[in-house]
């Protein structure tokens, strides 16, 4: 099995959160173990409830909606960078160089804060507002929906 196979199926594991991998390929077998930690709290996971017994009434406490985490961030605090696409969140250009920026560091319009991966492109996000970073929301390598905040910057 080549380089560039390998390095796709260690991708695939540590984006999809699922802990292992196994692969066949003719005499080649590699077995792949995600012994990060596990899935950053404010990912997304989809799963399919058990439909629920239409006889149980369900408390009037339940059907209150719960808040969604994203909408519990404060706009108060400063100008609120969002994520303008569905991807994977990248604080550097690649593993070895330094990140765009960091909590405490002043940007400018126009400045390249992180890139998001999207179907294997990866698109430079631009600050909006000039202003100091306050906050970084997400994790290096965590997947991201459309408009999920990203940065705080006062």
């Amino acid at each position: 099995m080549d380089l560039r196979k390998l390095k796709t199926l260690i991708d695939l594991v540590s984006e999809s959160g699922i802990s292992e991998l196994e692969v066949n390929e003719g005499e080649d077998r590699v077995r792949i173990v995600n012994g990060g930690a596990p899935a950053p709290a404010g990912q997304v996971v989809y799963a399919n409830p058990a439909p629920a017994p239409v006889s149980q009434a369900a408390p009037a406490a339940n059907l209150a909606p719960a808040a969604p985490a994203v909408e519990a961030i404060s706009t108060d605090s400063g100008f609120v960078a969002r994520s303008p696409m569905v991807g994977t969140f990248y604080r550097a250009p690649n593993p070895e160089s330094p990140n765009f920026v960091s909590v405490g560091d002043t940007v400018k319009v126009g400045q390249t804060l992180c890139i998001i991966e999207a179907m294997k492109l990866l698109n430079e996000i631009e600050s909006e507002q000039a202003g100091v970073i306050k906050e970084i929301l997400c994790e290096n390598g965590q997947g991201v929906e459309f408009d999920q905040p990203l940065f705080i910057i006062a």
